[in-house]
């Protein structure tokens, strides 16, 4: 896994309290998330509560300037601070911090249900390596991004690519395809998919999760159109200053 360098400060709290060794680490990237990460750590911990082992809830606090912090602390999550603005490196901070054998990465904005959650730790003490699920929009989304987040979905799951909002990897074979690649600013989740499926099973699920349409309703179906263009130029995704669309006033994990 390549080192951020961003000197980490760990708060801890965020523990189960189902009294032995922490088997799963729910790590949450956040950056200025103090209005949607609320409701994503409780439907984590409920969700959490379920699956019958002992967890611990991660949120990565990337540079924030709002009450991220706060509001995840209060919801019973461990605080880990870093300062990369930079949405691998972040998952990769997290990583290092959790003490479980297995690892689940949540993005800030997305809801998941308590079956898929289950259903990705029940794989992984199984044998699998790792995997993901579907993402869907919220209701409230833009048509056209709903329709396009579909085809997306329909075509990482034939690619067995997961989608950067849920992800999930055994310990050891995160650690062995190298964490998430920092040379990426987007897309570290295909390139972790990758490695992943080099390893052993990668399994991506039927059931969905639920993640936040916000970005896209600051676009028409034409600016999005030019944006995806724009993103395939030589190098894009690997400059933050050219992927506003994550990076930008509201961002990936902002």
């Amino acid at each position: 896994m390549q080192d951020s360098g961003s000197g980490l400060q760990d708060e801890r709290s965020g523990i189960s309290d189902q009294g032995s060794a922490i088997r799963v680490s729910l790590v949450v990237p956040a950056h200025n998330e103090e209005a949607l990460i609320r409701e994503t750590l409780r439907a984590l911990d409920a969700a959490a509560h379920t699956v019958g082992v002992p967890f611990e809830l991660i949120v990565v606090d990337d540079a924030s300037t709002d009450r991220t912090a706060a509001v995840a602390a209060g919801q019973g999550a461990r605080i880990v601070r870093t300062d990369v603005r930079h949405i691998a490196a972040a998952r990769n901070v997290g990583a290092r911090a959790a003490q479980g054998d297995m690892l689940v990465f949540v993005d800030a904005d997305t809801i998941v249900p308590p079956g898929v959650l289950r259903a990705a730790v029940g794989l992984m003490q199984r044998g699998a390596v790792g995997g993901g699920a579907s993402p869907v929009f919220e209701p409230a989304t833009p048509r056209w991004a709903m329709w396009t987040i579909g085809v997306t979905a329909w075509f990482m799951r034939r690619m067995r690519w997961a989608a950067g909002c849920f992800l999930f990897a055994r310990r050891d074979a995160f650690e062995r395809a190298g964490g998430f690649d920092e040379r990426y600013f987007a897309s570290e989740e295909i390139h972790l998919s990758r490695a992943l499926k080099r390893l052993g099973r990668f399994v991506i699920l039927r059931d969905a999760v639920v993640t936040s349409g916000r970005k896209a309703a600051g676009y028409t179906p034409a600016q999005a159109l030019w944006l995806g263009i724009r993103m395939l130029r030589p190098g894009t995704l690997k400059r933050r200053d050219r992927l506003g669309f994550w990076y930008g006033v509201r961002g990936r994990h902002q």
